[in-house]
């Protein structure tokens, strides 16, 4: 390790890049320092604290709302239109062609059409966001120059930041947008460790300790899974030409525990987002239905048991669909007998891909339940044992993990190219 750090160091190139995501970040976090005008900040803390949604949007657009910043919507916009590009392919055969098969021009035309489709997405939830907002009363009513002006501002702090981090991921190493989230969870820490010392009582240092014990046990489960792995061992027949033979070997095919990532748990919060941008408009209209509809699903969605348990059911539902359009086992099936592959003791072709069909749904199914776990583990665990102070909850440890582990291995591929070199 130590090694692996010197090397990481000395190298003049690793060096320049680590340089450049350092001083990416920077940019970044100075960007998320700038708030838009007449914002009430005692009235916007409380926002956050008491609404679930927009404190688990908080994470997933790097802190930038803890002081409602320029660049307030992070990179959702664009994390949204690449999900639904996602989404697209499965309805039309010509964008999965693209996305699938033409390599990396036609995966690049894709990322193009996810930019482009990110700035109405960002225009709409930047008016959402701000109108929300105001009836909050977090900041004061505006113009209708004013909304045009903060729209804009705020779109364009979007498109800043998918600039950034494009520019991490072309001349760094990592993915840049997932380092961007990572720079501002771990952002978060110093004043969460500051409050949690300020709001300490020495009748609760057994619950701190427990506290402590189960964070250390949550993360090692988080790398436990999100490396774990099913190897379905898939053999060659060996093949000859003139005087040679080729094939005969024998190699894995990788079934991974988690293989939707945090895909889910966004898909969860964009479905659970709807009721409550439902209440909070119905609170607007004067009919007595609508107040009453309004005060039903806030109140609803303010109830953390009911709120947990309808998170961890679309969690669970999400990992099974977004599994079921990244792995198609009859595709792969295709391709092992295409290159005269097969598993042993099933038959190539429709037997293989049923035989994947059915270890994929058990593995996803440990996966679901993780990943649904992981997502409700914050609030169970504010609950059972009132502390409420630090903000780093399961979905951001999930992301920190696998950041860093996904950063670690493009790490050892660029010091594995320079130790061969």
């Amino acid at each position: 390790m130590i090694q692996k750090v010197r090397l990481l160091i000395t190298s003049p190139d690793l060096r320049r890049k680590l340089f450049f995501i350092l001083g990416v970040l920077v940019v970044f976090r100075v960007l998320a320092a700038i708030p838009v005008p007449s914002v009430d900040r005692g009235q916007l803390r409380n926002f956050l604290q008491g609404n679930q949604f927009f404190g688990l949007l908080n994470v997933f657009s790097g802190g930038v709302l803890d002081n409602l910043s320029i660049v307030m919507l992070g990179v959702g916009p664009y994390i949204t239109a690449s999900i639904i590009m996602q989404l697209l392919t499965m309805i039309f055969p010509r964008l999965k062609e693209m996305y699938q098969e033409e390599g990396e021009a036609g995966r690049s035309r894709f990322n193009q059409y996810s930019r482009v489709l990110s700035i109405p997405l960002s225009i709409l939830q930047a008016f959402g966001l701000l109108t929300i907002l105001i009836r909050q009363q977090v900041i004061p009513p505006l113009t209708p120059l004013g909304y045009l002006t903060n729209i804009a501002v705020v779109t364009a702090g979007t498109m800043i930041l998918m600039w950034l981090g494009e520019l991490i991921t072309e001349k760094g190493f990592g993915n840049g947008v997932s380092l961007m989230i990572f720079a501002g969870i771990v952002s978060r820490l110093p004043v969460d460790i500051r409050q949690a010392l300020v709001t300490f009582e020495p009748s609760q240092i057994v619950t701190y300790v427990m506290f402590v014990l189960v964070s250390l046990i949550v993360i090692a489960g988080v790398v436990v899974i999100t490396e774990g792995q099913r190897n379905i061992p898939v053999s060659y027949a060996k093949r000859i030409r003139g005087m040679r033979v080729y094939g005969g070997n024998q190699t894995y095919l990788p079934l991974r525990v988690n293989q939707a990532g945090v895909i889910p748990i966004i898909f969860a919060v964009s479905i659970i987002l709807f009721p409550g941008l439902v209440g909070n408009v119905l609170a607007g209209v004067p009919a007595n239905w609508a107040q009453s509809a309004s005060q039903f699903l806030i109140s609803a969605f303010n109830n953390t048991w009911v709120y947990a348990a309808i998170y961890f059911m679309l969690v669970f539902a999400f990992t099974y669909f977004y599994t079921a359009v990244t792995f198609d086992p009859q595709a792969i099936a295709t391709n092992i007998q295409k290159q005269g592959g097969f598993i042993l003791g099933i038959r190539p072709g429709r037997p293989t891909a049923e035989y994947l069909y059915r270890i994929l749904s058990r593995v996803t199914l440990a996966g679901a339940l993780f990943l649904g776990s992981i997502a409700v583990l914050p609030l169970v665990v504010q609950n059972l044992s009132g502390i409420s102070a630090f903000s780093l909850g399961g979905t951001s440890l999930l992301i920190a993990v696998s950041v860093i582990l996904e950063t670690m291995k493009q790490v050892d591929a660029q010091l594995v190219m320079r130790e061969y070199e």
